[in-house]
């Protein structure tokens, strides 16, 4: 068992990629079953499924992004109990369960049911992912694997546009909702193989297995930490995020990401509808779902590259700027080719924006401060992930369509305007911090 820091070894890099591929075919089939609602939503709308109108639709948008909020401030308190390699089965089997729910629901508040549940799983296990693939990466590796791993949550989105063209007209909607419930085959997969985290095992004093595990594939056993903090130190931090000036800093940080997951969380739940109430066929629409997807891709590779030539407040505010003019010239129809590049290069920016408010606050925040800013300045967010499918079902219902993609510019723009001022403020005061900007998920 290596204890210097010289570079991994063979083995460790095969358990390097042994985790990371798990953790990225989990992060896949998350994917899959948070955008397959977007992807089926035009044809239950239009075949008028359980009497679903628009503003049903948003509510039923809103209750999975709900469901992930519960099931990401849960996340770190269950692991901690638990353990990461359990609880991110458990949220596999949790969302594939509710997923079969949805293919069973004879009425709205079934399916409703269903898609809460499937987003506490979703919210559950994409956090406790990231933290899988940050024990197990190569040194100096961290970000560029989770990276890595955001992939293929886009990878999911354009996996479940496929399963609704192939499945919905010939087969039926509720096929693609079984599709969803397959990753319960391979939660017995993730069980089986899947080593549990070695700073877990560490924390619960469990050295014997955490030693065992690190010799059997010859990589450093993590140094035993201290103590968490108590709830106590948890609200201290907490108040410090308001002290002083900084309360006006923690709000802008907050209006950001609640501006930028009301825009992520709304586009990937109503751009087929959207683009099918401009005109375009339905296997057009879905089509921009596999585009848009690509084009995260490519931006979660990119962003943080980018952030680190010109640092994270000035490329969150200009992918946010760049992302409201591509999703406003969603709302003109134009020549296909035309649309297909601006769906892509909106899918570049509109995906890595938020992540680079979590690499600013990051950035800007003190050591001991930094996975409370983070955290809250995530959590906050998310209520804009609740009201952002909400808002689209509304403004649909009320026959303003066509304003859907103009809101969620605007959403765009006030974000680029909160994060600007903040990078602004934040340059004349002294860096807190030196590190490098982390690649920390945006969903």
């Amino acid at each position: 068992m290596s204890s210097s820091p010289s570079p991994l070894s063979a083995r460790g890099s095969r358990l390097a990629l042994l985790v990371v591929g798990l953790c990225w075919l989990a992060v896949l089939f998350d994917g899959l079953d948070m955008f397959i609602y977007g992807s089926v939503l035009p044809h239950l709308l239009e075949t008028k499924t359980f009497g679903l109108t628009a503003d049903t639709a948003g509510d039923l948008g809103s209750y999975a992004t709900f469901g992930m909020l519960v099931g990401a401030l849960a996340a770190g308190t269950i692991a901690d109990r638990i353990g990461r390699k359990k609880l991110m089965v458990s949220c596999v089997v949790l969302f594939s369960l509710a997923s079969a729910v949805c293919a069973i629901a004879d009425s709205v508040a079934v399916f409703g049911l269903g898609r809460t549940l499937a987003g506490v799983g979703l919210g559950g296990l994409l956090p406790t992912a990231i933290s899988m693939v940050s024990d197990y990466a190569p040194r100096g590796r961290g970000a560029i694997v989770i990276g890595l791993l955001m992939t293929a949550h886009h990878a999911g989105g354009i996996l479940s546009a496929y399963v609704a063209k192939g499945l919905v007209d010939p087969v039926g909607w509720r096929a693609a909702f079984w599709v969803c419930v397959l990753p319960l085959l391979f939660a017995p997969v993730l069980a089986r193989f899947l080593p549990e985290s070695l700073s877990f095992l560490v924390a619960k004093g469990r050295g014997d297995e955490a030693r065992a595990l690190a010799a059997r594939y010859d990589v450093e056993l993590p140094a035993a930490k201290s103590a968490k903090p108590g709830a106590a130190d948890r609200w201290t931090n907490l108040v410090n995020l308001f002290r002083g000036g900084e309360w006006i800093q923690t709000l802008l940080y907050w209006l950001a990401s609640f501006g930028g997951l009301l825009l992520v969380y709304g586009v990937a739940t109503w751009l087929p509808t959207l683009m099918r109430a401009e005109g375009y066929e339905l296997g057009s629409a879905l089509s921009f779902v596999v585009v848009f997807n690509l084009g995260g891709i490519v931006g979660m590779l990119f962003a943080g590259r980018a952030a680190d030539r010109f640092g994270a407040p000035r490329i969150s505010a200009i992918w946010f700027a760049l992302t409201a003019a591509g999703v406003f010239l969603l709302s003109v129809h134009m020549p296909m080719t035309a649309t297909m590049v601006v769906v892509f290069l909106t899918g570049v920016f509109l995906n890595s924006a938020q992540t680079m408010i979590y690499a600013t606050v990051s950035i800007r925040s003190n050591a001991d401060n930094r996975a409370t800013a983070v955290g809250w300045t995530s959590g906050m967010g998310r209520f804009g992930a609740v009201f952002g499918p909400w808002l689209g079902g509304q403004l649909l219902a009320a026959g303003n369509g066509d304003w859907g993609f103009t809101a969620f510019a605007l959403a765009g723009l006030s974000s680029m305007v909160f994060i600007g001022i903040a990078a602004v403020r934040g340059a004349r005061q002294t860096p807190k911090s030196t590190a490098g900007p982390e690649l920390v998920s945006a969903h």
